[in-house]
This record gives C-alpha cells, sequence and structure tokens, in this order.
C-alpha cells in the first residue's frame, strides 16, 4: 500500500521548542546523525578534466514495492572537448558507474559503460556552464550502496571520478526506515519542470526547492510520528580583506567560516503516518534567500535507539554561480581593485543599466585603450569564476583568501600541503616573503565540519605587493607582468 503527501512550506520563521532542540541534541549525540547527513558533491574543478556532479538515491515503486538506485550525473559542457560533426559540435565521452555495497565487504556488485555524445548546434554553448545530463533507474536489492561515477573525455583520456552514496530500505521490514532526501529545483522562467539536484552548491536563479524522500511503516497499529525541519545556518558571506589586514579573530565568523550551532528555524511541520506501507513525501519551498541549510526529517521515540535521521544539506549562492552574468554580480569582486567607500557606493546604485556603466566607466578611467580593457576585463572575470570553482565552501569561492589571491595573483608555481597548512610559491625562492603566502586551515574538514577554510596568514609587509598588483590591473600591466 502507498500512498503520496504533498506539503507546499510558506517560508517563515518559526520560534524552536524545547522539545524540538532537545531532539536535535538527541539526534546530534549519535552516530546516526552525523551518518545520515547527505552534501551531495561540492563543485569541484580540476582545469582540463570534465566537470563532473552526481547524486543517487535508493527509492521503493509505490504500486509494486521493487526498489532501485536512482542516479543523475551532469557533466559542464565547457569541461569537455568538442569537434565540429556536420552541422554540429560533438564531444565524445565514457561513462562507467560502478556499484558497490557500502558495508564491511565493499563487494563489488555491477558494472554499467556507457559511449556517450554531447551534441549542440552552436559553438558558443559549448563554452557554457550549461550541462550535459544523464539520468538513470538501476534495479538493485535493498541495502547500502557507493556508487563511483567515472567520466573520460575521450578526445584527451582525461578521466574525472566521484563517489555517491545510497540506501535503499526494505519495503517488506517490519522496521520503519526512511530513504535519502532528494533536491529538486525548478526555475520557473526556463520551466516549469523540476530538475534534480546534483551538488551541494546551487545558483539562486532558482524559484523554488523540492524535497522528496520515502518513508516505510509496516507496523500496523503503530503510527510513526515524523518531523521535518528547515534550517539555516549562520555563515560568512564577506569577501577576503586584503593581505596586510590583521588576522581574523578566532571568534569571528570569517575565522569561523560556518556555526552550525547557530541557526535559524525556516520550517517546522510533524505528521502522523498512521497507515502501514510505503509513503512518498514532498516539501516544496519558494524563494529561499542566499545562505547555507540542511532539511531535515527524523523521530522521535522513546527507545531512542529505534529513532530515525535523515538530512541534505545545500547552499544557494549567487544567482548564476559559479559564473557572472548581471551587473550586481560583475560589480562585486571589484572590491579587490577598489577603496572600499568607493565600492560600497557602486554597490548602493540600484539601476542594473546605470550600474553596469559605472563599472565600464571604472575599467575605461583606469585603462585608456579599449581593447586593452577588454582583455583585462575578461582575464579578471575568468579567474573569478575559477575561483568559484576551486575554492567554494559555505560562501562563493571568489569571496575566500584563496579565491582573493588567485584572482590578483594567478596561480601559485609552486604549492606545498601539511596537514593544516598550504604554501602558495609564485618564485623559485621558497624563502622569499613577498612571493610566498602561507594559509591555515583552523578546523580540519571531517563529517562533523566538511569545508576547506584557509585563511591567508596577513602581513603589514604584504601592503606593497598588494598595492603594486592592484595598480597592475588598473593600468593593465597585469597582461605582462605578474608575480
Amino acid at each position: 500500500m502507498s500512498q503520496v503527501l504533498t506539503l507546499l512550506i510558506n517560508t517563515r520563521n518559526i520560534k524552536g521548542t524545547i522539545f524540538l532542540l532537545l531532539s536535535l541534541f538527541l539526534i546530534q549525540c549519535s552516530n546516526t546523525y552525523i551518518e545520515g547527513i547527505d552534501r551531495a558533491g561540492t563543485y569541484e574543478y580540476k582545469p582540463g578534466f570534465p566537470e563532473v556532479t552526481g547524486v543517487s538515491a535508493g527509492i521503493v515503486d509505490e504500486n509494486t514495492d521493487s526498489t532501485f538506485i536512482d542516479l543523475t550525473v551532469e557533466v559542464v559542457y565547457s569541461s569537455l572537448i568538442f569537434k565540429r560533426n556536420g552541422a554540429n559540435f560533438e564531444a565524445n565521452m565514457l561513462l562507467e558507474i560502478t556499484v558497490f555495497t557500502d558495508n564491511s565487504q565493499n563487494e563489488l556488485v555491477k558494472n554499467y559503460q556507457y559511449p556517450l555524445t554531447a551534441s549542440l548546434k552552436s559553438q558558443n554553448a559549448t563554452k557554457s556552464n550549461q550541462t550535459f545530463i544523464f539520468s538513470k533507474k538501476y534495479p538493485h536489492p535493498p541495502g547500502d550502496y557507493r556508487i563511483n561515477i567515472s567520466v573520460t573525455d575521450l578526445s584527451t583520456d582525461k578521466q574525472t571520478v566521484r563517489t555517491t552514496n545510497a540506501y535503499i530500505p526494505d519495503p517488506t521490514d517490519e522496521v520503519s526506515h526512511i530513504t535519502n532526501v532528494q533536491v529538486f529545483t525548478k526555475d520557473s522562467s526556463l520551466s516549469n519542470q523540476f530538475e534534480p539536484v546534483t551538488s551541494y552548491d546551487l545558483s539562486n536563479s532558482s524559484d523554488s526547492l523540492l524535497f522528496r524522500f520515502q518513508v516505510t511503516n509496516n507496523k500496523a497499529g503503530q503510527p510513526l510520528l515524523l518531523n521535518t525541519r528547515l534550517l539555516k545556518f549562520r555563515s560568512d558571506t564577506s569577501a577576503a580583506r586584503p593581505l596586510s589586514y590583521p588576522n581574523y579573530n578566532p571568534s569571528s565568523l570569517p575565522y569561523i567560516g560556518i556555526s552550525y550551532s547557530n541557526y535559524e528555524e525556516i520550517s517546522t511541520s510533524t505528521r502522523l503516518i498512521s497507515q502501514p506501507g510505503n509513503v512518498s513525501i514532498e516539501f516544496y519551498f519558494p524563494n529561499l534567500e542566499r545562505g547555507n541549510y540542511r532539511f531535515e526529517v527524523f523521530t522521535d521515540n522513546e527507545d531512542s535507539e529505534l529513532n530515525l535521521y535523515r538530512a541534505r544539506e545545500f547552499s544557494l549562492k549567487s544567482k548564476n554561480y559559479p559564473t557572472l552574468r548581471t551587473p550586481k554580480e560583475l560589480a562585486a569582486p571589484l572590491i579587490y581593485l577598489m577603496e572600499k567607500d568607493e565600492h560600497e557606493e557602486l554597490m548602493a546604485i540600484t539601476n542594473s543599466s546605470q550600474l553596469k556603466q559605472e563599472i565600464d566607466r571604472f575599467w575605461l578611467k583606469n585603462i585608456k585603450n579599449q581593447r586593452k580593457a577588454q582583455n583585462v576585463i575578461e582575464l579578471y572575470y575568468e579567474r573569478v569564476e575559477e575561483a568559484n570553482k576551486q575554492f567554494s565552501n559555505y560562501k562563493e569561492g571568489w569571496k575566500t583568501d584563496m579565491g582573493m589571491m588567485y584572482i590578483l595573483f594567478g596561480p601559485p608555481r609552486y604549492v606545498t600541503t601539511s596537514i593544516n597548512d598550504v604554501i602558495w610559491s609564485y618564485s623559485t625562492n621558497l624563502a622569499d616573503p613577498e612571493t610566498n603566502f602561507l594559509f591555515r586551515n583552523p578546523k580540519v574538514k571531517s563529517k562533523f565540519y566538511p569545508f576547506d577554510n584557509y585563511i591567508l596568514q596577513r602581513n603589514q609587509q604584504y601592503f606593497s605587493i598588494h598595492y603594486q598588483q592592484v595598480q597592475d590591473w588598473l593600468s593593465g600591466d597585469i597582461l605582462r607582468d605578474n608575480l
């Protein structure tokens, strides 16, 4: 027996009750809580390699109780090599899906291979951040699975591998279960269809999100009390400060990054599932603001060992993330080339046409040659986009310390890493304090804190080199000189 429940949630602030806070505390103290949080994949980027994201979930057919792994893979067009074939441009790739049991045995279950061709009519489309989407359902028995996703660009033989996990509940089991939480997004200006989300990072171009999960409850006469919450965590959204400024205070939000103990409850609900069987439930949230979120599903039983918990975390970033298209998006990263007051005045402009004119005026007043200015502008925003792809965490990559350094100085010649530290060297002299920069990660990446938050160790001696680099950008000499 199956049923579908769909809930429309108008986002609003709801004060947390002692009951819910206590419930969360009890859940957080268990390993089930940590293992139950799914963050999908961050937008990982390696120049020259296919940009791949993928997500999977276990599902139960509502009519037949058949069980499947639901898999979606996305590959960014601009990360592939396209060749003209008649009127179209084509990129050939090999997609390999390998399914393992996700337990102590880690046994190989099944391997699937698909030769795929991305075909586009426009050469400009081959350079876009639009994606090739592959979706398929694979019949598998109930259990925990680890799925390796491998995409090889057959023009270069370069390969990218991603890993995702899926849990398929047993629909006949007398013990209750909750499946993975699936996330879908919709931009009504483009389509009325919800599309699956394959990563942690989402652009804020979406006007609504849909969360879907399934609950199995086969205990006749024993209703299941199901709680859901949408939380928004307090996190740093500021751009990186200049190199010569004082270091961040350890208690400051830029140092902490994201505070999982400091959150706002956007919505809560409680649902009593009284009928036995497989229940599919959907939650719909329109117009969420930018930020870092967690959608939780959990039960509260007197016997804590019987409690269930599943969650999906995600981050809503800028509208066209990881690219920049709107005047507001193009203006924001200019903070690294402007005085603070000048940039605040720029960002205060609300008229898009006027803002675009001011951005153009900024570049041209410093670089008198229009063609040279165009080349500098293209280089600057190319680095901003690459910074988004390489260094994003709880905020856009261009706002991070590594993102700022990458934009202003470009990629380092050498990178030296240790447990918590990374050194970027821009010369062969590894002892030169003006061309070597130390980044420190105050909190090691883990299941509890899934982000790299490398913070530049600032120093007053960096003032002159930072100033000179900004002048190179403003004059256009960056095209000739760099560190």
